[in-house]
């Protein structure tokens, strides 16, 4: 590999890590310059350098700006109507109690397999605060689980675009890539639960203390966060009961006090997932018909019967229509209009430095693969004597350090050892699994999702680097053994 890149790749990672951990510099700051640096050591010019990072920066919202504005709205409106303390007892009596990361992280897996992690996140993310809530703890520990419960499907299990583009590229059997991809996710979430319990409770006391004041209250109980919160979940959800008076005010005369129950608060999450869904399956079997899945260079236009699905599956017109019944469905109608305006521009100011730091993430991502960084490793990897079906997950894993995107990381290891897998006589579903198991590692400062998940979750420097990047290596490890196991049953 060029000397010279591999230098830029260094400096880059160590410029955030020492910007985020040693100054008073935020990490949006922090990723602008490390973008800059990283650019023209490679080489390029600081006008290209420039033109990359805000190209990155604006395609990277583009795709989840909008879905993390419209987000928080209906997760602030669950809170103030009291749906998401609802649904919270509801999710603590159908697992049970003691078993809540387990519940977020099975969610989490299956909500992510039609949907993105950010956005699907997002969407998740005000029921595990809820249920810490009402736990007065673990909150780190669920939001893990559910972070990275997302993680593994979308990583592995089409028809998530990733896996999907991989699947085409090696000419693998679609049906066999997503039983595959659903038996690896059932065998590591256990990895997930196990990770999330053991790390989460040693960073409750790390907590951004504004984000703990937003899921524990102003009485936050550190010790009784950092020992799990209560260990009677009946008994504190009896206790824990929400008050429409501190948010929607004294309840007109006349009307009866406000009550939302599980399944009317689960509607602006449901409905919004069901359409996303519909979105999914219509289009792939759409593509399907006309013959162009697998097919890069095609360009997909919906059907007749597809365009209706196609349009109110996108995440923008899903989660839009998930708002409005949440302000409609989940407020009593004598909510004051200037009130729900006022709790719409507090959640859209929450938002504003999640925006800013994803977008800066996704710069650096371009700046990482624009100035060949990505596919040099990729290149220098491919040339190593491995056993065949370690190359492409090598690759995988290389590009996603370098760069950051999953999705990239596995479509670049699929590309270039595409005619190495030929060679070798490599199952093509061994080929499938090793790009997507091995773009799981150690999401990063350079990953858009990396900063969704820590800054929702209250995670900050070395904390996040322990919780979020801990948690998807040890997914990363816990892949290998399945990979060779699957590599001597089909190989």
């Amino acid at each position: 590999m060029d000397v010279q890149l591999l230098f830029a790749l260094v400096l880059g990672i160590t410029t955030i890590v020492v910007l985020v951990l040693a100054t008073r510099l935020d990490a949006f700051v922090a990723l602008l310059i490390a973008g800059v640096i990283t650019g023209v050591v490679a080489g390029s010019g600081f006008v290209e350098t420039i033109d990359w990072i805000t190209e990155g920066f604006g395609s990277t919202l583009a795709s989840v700006g909008i879905v993390i504005g419209l987000g928080v709205f209906i997760g602030k409106i669950l809170e103030v109507s009291g749906a998401a303390d609802a649904l919270a007892r509801a999710f603590l009596r159908m697992f049970g109690k003691g078993r809540e990361p387990w519940a977020m992280a099975s969610v989490g897996s299956l909500v992510s397999i039609p949907v993105f992690c950010d956005s699907g996140y997002v969407i998740m993310n005000p029921l595990a605060r809820s249920i810490a809530r009402v736990k007065k703890g673990a909150y780190i520990t669920l939001a893990l689980a559910l972070g990275c419960g997302m993680t593994l499907t979308h990583h592995m299990v089409p028809p998530t675009p990733g896996p999907l583009a991989v699947t085409g590229i090696l000419g693998a059997d679609m049906g066999a890539v997503i039983l595959t991809g659903l038996i690896f996710t059932v065998i590591l979430l256990p990895v997930v639960v196990v990770y999330a319990k053991w790390m989460g409770p040693r960073l409750e006391a790390r907590l951004n203390p504004v984000i703990a004041e937003e899921v524990y209250g102003p009485r936050h109980d550190v010790a009784l966060a950092t020992r799990g919160g209560s260990s009677d979940a009946a008994e504190v959800a009896h206790v824990v009961t929400y008050r429409s008076e501190d948010f929607l005010g004294a309840t007109p005369a006349g009307r009866k006090p406000h009550r939302t129950n599980a399944i009317l608060g689960a509607l602006p999450l449901v409905i919004p997932l069901l359409l996303i869904v519909c979105n999914t399956v219509a289009a792939a079997v759409d593509q399907g018909n006309q013959g162009i899945i697998g097919d890069q260079d095609a360009a997909y236009e919906p059907s007749a019967w597809a365009q209706p699905l196609v349009f109110l599956g996108n995440p923008v017109v899903a989660l839009t229509i998930g708002v409005v019944l949440a302000v409609y469905v989940l407020l009593p109608r004598w909510t004051a209009r200037t009130k729900v305006h006022a709790w719409l521009a507090e959640a859209a100011g929450s938002a504003g430095l999640i925006l800013l730091i994803t977008g800066a993430g996704g710069g650096l991502g371009m700046v990482l693969r624009e100035s060949g960084v990505g596919d040099a490793l990729a290149s220098a990897v491919a040339a190593t004597p491995l056993p065949a079906f370690f190359v492409p997950f090598i690759i995988a894993t290389v590009v996603r350090i370098a760069q950051g995107s999953g999705t990239v990381a596995m479509i670049t290891a699929a590309s270039v050892s595409a005619s190495v897998i030929t060679e070798s006589g490599l199952d093509p579903l061994v080929a499938v699994m090793a790009c997507t198991a091995g773009s799981m590692v150690f999401s990063y400062f350079n990953d858009s999702y990396f900063w969704v998940v820590t800054r929702f979750t209250g995670l900050d420097g070395l904390e996040a680097l322990k919780g979020w990047s801990g948690i998807t290596t040890a997914v990363w490890a816990g892949s290998i053994p399945l990979l060779v196991v699957l590599n001597f049953i089909v190989g």
